[in-house]
């Protein structure tokens, strides 16, 4: 394991702002790891720690293909992770929302362009990331439908689904949508966690890199074979969404089945605690995300179900 550093700023306040990465192998840049860019993807971090753990075992023992480079960066936004802010704290500016960024422009701008110059020559490029909805999602891996999106190597990670999405105005200035762009082979992944640790979804999502690193002929590992996923598209989510707000009450979990009808939640009077809305299933299949704030507002989405496919 090689520790280098990947990019490097002044501050005029404290330390220099440095992001690090630890490559293993040596020879063609083949796949990068990327971990939190905001502040609250504790997950997101502790996956990677875990990745690093298993790739330097897997170094030492002469488990990296020859001629290979893989780099994982655990970290890019630890400033904001120190002082338990979501977003970059000198200005509150989404480090995700900044790409392909601009060295002349803002602080989070200058950090973009770093960090993508940095790793856009790698072939497979893997992101954990999080979504702009507070909850849990069934693990899974994301992808920008920009033209250069392989859902066959997504299907590599083995984990339940593949979503691709088309993107928005806003999702054009995203890490994914402009690491493909530079023709780098790039996933989103997400577990079913944000701001704290989940071990059981952390462990499916390091064993889903150590098999698609496996698959892609990275490394040597003896990896289970995981699911076979299931492709489908953001928009034929099915939204369900509160018209009141209040104290949430989820009844169903993340994963579960549902049937047409069924109550999924309540909303209940802050105040008087009677309930004042039933959250109930718009069709028949499987919960792919829920909400899990204890408080919700009117207008949320609070589910969102993929629906059943019938024979």
């Amino acid at each position: 394991m090689k520790e280098q550093i990947i990019f490097s700023m002044k501050a005029p306040y404290r330390e220099d702002f440095q992001i690090k990465g630890y490559s293993f192998g040596k020879g063609m840049k083949s796949a990068c790891i990327l971990g939190p860019i905001r502040g609250n993807e504790v997950q997101q971090l502790y996956i990677c720690s875990q990745l690093i753990k298993a790739l330097r075992e897997l170094e030492k023992n002469g488990c990296i293909t020859n001629n290979k480079e893989i780099l994982v960066i655990p970290c890019i936004n630890y400033y904001s992770m120190n002082v338990g802010r979501k977003f970059w704290p000198v200005d509150n500016t989404d480090i995700n929302r900044m790409f392909p960024g601009n060295e002349e422009e803002s602080t989070s701008s200058r950090i973009a362009s770093g960090l993508l110059k940095a790793i856009k020559d790698y072939s497979y490029g893997i992101q954990f990331a999080s979504f702009y909805l507070n909850g849990e999602f069934v693990p899974h891996v994301r992808m920008m439908e920009t033209g250069y999106q392989n859902t066959s190597l997504a299907n590599l990670f083995g984990l339940p689904y593949v979503v691709v999405r088309k993107p928005q105005p806003i999702d054009t200035k995203t890490l994914n949508f402009n690491w493909q762009n530079e023709m780098t082979a790039a996933f989103s992944v997400y577990t079913n966690s944000n701001d704290q640790v989940d071990e059981k979804s952390a462990k499916q999502a390091v064993a889903a890199v150590l098999r698609f690193l496996t698959r892609m002929g990275l490394i040597k590992y003896e990896s289970h074979s995981g699911y076979i996923s299931h492709i489908i598209l953001e928009e034929d989510l099915s939204n369900v969404s509160s018209t009141k707000s209040g104290i949430f009450k989820r009844l169903i979990e993340t994963g579960q089945e549902v049937r047409y009808g069924q109550e999924l939640g309540y909303v209940i009077d802050p105040f008087l605690g009677d309930v004042v809305e039933t959250i109930v299933a718009d069709t028949e299949g499987i919960v792919f995300f829920s909400h899990t704030e204890p408080l919700v507002n009117e207008g949320d989405i609070v589910y969102r179900l993929i629906h059943r496919l019938h024979e």
